[in-house]
């Protein structure tokens, strides 16, 4: 690695570290090893609710709320060209190396980035008792979200781990189909990514409870006892932490998006929405 990459890297590291031993100063847990290896990785499409999620979780008593983990956002498209084996070897390090600077090593550690739904697998091979929280949301309200922030339109500009912004052909888009990904317009885009990260997440079932945005929205103590359930944890203060969900934006594609949008989505997505009971 050269020394501005060595910079960047310390830089990425600094800056989550900074942020995460907030919780660590304040909380202590129990077992570290146990809490290890209990990680809880957060993953779907973004604008899904998995920042939502993995915040309820993550302050929850005896969990830490890693975020978006900088160091693990900017090596994932990396991470998706090796053997789930040489992938978990590195997720595993750069993880317990934020654990370990962040001093919540004995709090079990809630990771929520959304780009993870690509290599799910190597992130259960390096913690095999870990349990992936896989927030899926109405793929027309989702492109809404997106088209709102912007992400993948015709502009230029940078993440907080330095990836672009913009119409180009990102790593998730299909070899053969990378020309028409340049063309398609921003809505097919947004639908594509949906798409992709919704079913790239869903590799690993026996580790993966799905939960609807939805489901929450409409119960969250009923939502939070199936969570709490599957992390062996107490419902009750999470039910509190679900109460929060923003139910008004859901179904806000039949306000937001125009017709032409919607025909959009449904040709590059729709029959995953029929799937899923959402068209």
């Amino acid at each position: 690695m050269s020394a501005l990459g060595a910079f960047r890297q310390a830089g990425l590291y600094g800056r989550t570290v900074a942020r995460v031993a907030q919780r660590g100063f304040r909380e202590r847990g129990g077992d570290s090893e146990l809490a290890t290896e209990r990680a809880v990785f957060v993953v779907g499409s973004p604008r899904s609710g998995t920042t939502f999620l993995a915040g309820a979780v993550g302050a929850q008593p005896g969990f830490v709320d890693l975020g978006e983990v900088r160091p693990v956002k900017a090596s994932i498209e990396r991470w998706a060209s090796l053997s789930d084996a040489e992938a978990a070897v590195e997720l595993r390090s750069t993880l317990e190396l934020v654990r370990r600077l962040s001093f919540v090593r004995d709090l079990r550690p809630v990771e929520q980035t959304p780009e993870l739904s690509f290599v799910v697998g190597a992130a259960v091979r390096a913690y095999p008792q870990a349990t992936v929280l896989h927030i899926i949301r109405d793929g027309r309200d989702v492109v809404c979200s997106l088209l709102e922030k912007g992400w993948l339109r015709e502009r230029k500009g940078q993440d907080d781990v330095g990836q672009l912004y913009g119409e180009y052909v990102r790593s998730w888009v299909e070899p053969e189909r990378r020309d028409e990904f340049t063309r398609a317009s921003e809505a097919t885009r947004a639908a594509w990514a949906w798409r992709r990260y919704l079913t790239a997440a869903r590799r690993v079932p026996e580790h993966t409870l799905e939960i609807r945005y939805e489901e929450i929205a409409a119960d969250p103590p009923a939502a939070a006892e199936r969570i709490a359930r599957r992390l062996e944890t107490d419902p009750t203060p999470l039910a509190d932490a679900l109460g929060a969900v923003h139910s008004r934006s859901i179904g806000r594609w039949r306000r937001d998006l125009t017709a032409d949008q919607v025909e959009d989505v449904e040709r590059e997505a729709g029959s995953l929405l029929r799937e899923l009971g959402y068209a």
